[in-house]
């Protein structure tokens, strides 16, 4: 052992400073890493690819939520009660519900390039079919068209996701995915005031409209099914991925295995997109009616809580892979994630119920959408870990639940206000669904991969996939 005379030996609180030194110095280089590792997912072909896909979610979530900046003209415009602008707001959520899981099928059949074409073109006419609405019904219809385009759209992108991004990446890139959405409902506020004074209501929605056929023109020309065919993408890039997982174009689903796997996520996913829709449709509406506020005002409100859903939803990414990664426990990684976040979210949430302040209010609503977004990247990325064979049908059941919600959340909401004359009360059920939502998480099992079932090995060679 070397002994070196010329220092004094450690004391008991040099040796716990050095630790703490050590430590910080540890902490600071896996941050390090963990930041570099991330910034790896926007680089070459393969972060082009992910940052199209960011791109679609941000547009499809401005064209899902620019009604609600909207609702208060068109209320007053077309004469409607809260019930009425409440079946206006859900008619999004019917189509969306009804056709997750068929997209996502096709999706998994015939590859998310073609289908999130459609996608595209579909949502882009019912945004444009929105501006040119002339009542209750023409709106009501218009929206249904939205959501049978948007429907599929998170099954799909996830498919591609499957397939263009490592597996020990999955979770950052599914919240920041879905940061992207929640980016789209922070800035559709803003965007929507400055343009409603120029071109009116429905010109902004003509705009809208046409932006995302912008999108659609450009995933059809840039993305591919496998992104070995892709011209732009790199052997290192390659190398990284996971093996490529073809159309299933001949291999039968096992539904009921399926289900039974995918059902409790599903649920879980029901309790988070609950509250979410009831931010996404009636925040705007719930600032307005219970302050009396302008609609600019109401509007930098709304968008100062969804930038903390922005915040939430990177940082629940980066906190299952970083669990994952640090202990391999891909149940611990997913589940105490939700967890946390849905407790946390209901914590801030009740406090509605007794505070009346409103930057008070805005504050803890926007703390409640951060931890509730905290849980959208463990989420989505079990539907991959459970059955990336089968992505896009997985993800449509999860995508189902949110359909659901988004029928019955905004209508409920509204229901519940026109009876008792109170904006506050809608929220007891969004607290009591996601004290549900804590419970159902312990039934959660992303270890148990759902093997696929080959029917024609013999022409199923290029679809091998990574368990």
């Amino acid at each position: 052992m070397r002994v070196d005379w010329g220092k004094p030996p450690l004391t008991g609180n040099d040796h716990l400073q050095c630790l703490s030194a050590n430590a910080c110095r540890r902490a600071a280089t896996r941050l390090t890493e963990s930041v570099t590792m991330k910034l790896i997912m926007f680089r070459g072909a393969t972060g082009k690819v992910f940052m199209l896909i960011c791109l679609m979610y941000f547009i499809e979530y401005i064209d899902r939520v620019n009604i609600s900046i909207a609702a208060p003209l068109l209320k007053s415009e077309m004469h409607l009660s809260n019930t009425q602008l409440g079946l206006v707001l859900s008619a999004f959520g019917y189509c969306y519900a009804i056709f997750q899981i068929i997209n996502g099928y096709m999706g998994d059949k015939i590859g998310p390039h073609r289908m999130l074409a459609f996608s595209g073109l579909f949502w882009a006419a019912g945004t444009l079919a929105t501006g040119l609405s002339g009542g209750l019904i023409a709106l009501f219809f218009s929206r249904m068209l939205v959501g049978l385009g948007e429907a599929g759209t998170i099954p799909n992108a996830t498919r591609a996701m499957g397939n263009w991004v490592p597996v020990a990446r999955r979770g950052f890139a599914q919240g920041f995915t879905h940061s992207s959405a929640r980016a789209a409902a922070a800035i559709t506020p803003p965007i929507m005031v400055a343009l409603i004074p120029l071109i009116g209501w429905r010109g902004a929605f003509v705009v809208l409209g046409c932006v995302s056929l912008v999108w659609t023109a450009l995933w059809c020309f840039y993305f591919r099914n496998d992104p070995r065919k892709h011209p732009g993408v790199k052997e290192e890039e390659i190398a990284k991925l996971p093996p490529y997982s073809g159309p299933a174009h001949r291999t039968p689903v096992p539904w009921l295995a399926l289900t039974r796997r995918i059902l409790p996520v599903t649920l879980v996913f029901f309790c988070h997109a609950w509250t979410l829709w009831l931010y996404l449709s009636w925040l705007p509406s719930f600032f307005v009616g219970e302050y009396g506020i302008d609609l600019k005002t109401s509007a930098l409100f709304t968008s100062g809580v969804f930038i903390a859903g922005v915040l939430g939803n990177t940082a629940g990414g980066l906190l299952t892979d970083a669990w994952f990664q640090r202990t391999k426990n891909i149940n611990a990684a997913r589940r105490n994630i939700i967890i946390f976040a849905f407790l946390g979210s209901l914590a801030f949430m009740s406090c509605v119920l007794f505070i009346h302040q409103q930057n008070v209010i805005a504050l803890c609503l926007a703390a409640s959408l951060f931890f509730l977004e905290l849980a959208e990247g463990p989420i989505w990325a079990v539907p991959l870990d459970v059955a990336p064979a089968y992505a896009g049908v997985a993800s449509g059941f999860v995508s189902t639940s949110a359909g659901i919600a988004g029928v019955v959340s905004p209508l409920a909401f509204g229901y519940i206000s026109d009876v008792t004359g109170s904006y506050r009360l809608p929220f007891i059920m969004s607290i009591a669904l996601l004290l549900c939502g804590v419970v159902l998480s312990f039934w959660i099992r992303p270890d148990r991969p759902l093997q696929r079932r080959e029917k024609f090995p013999s022409q199923m060679k290029s679809a091998r996939v990574h368990q």
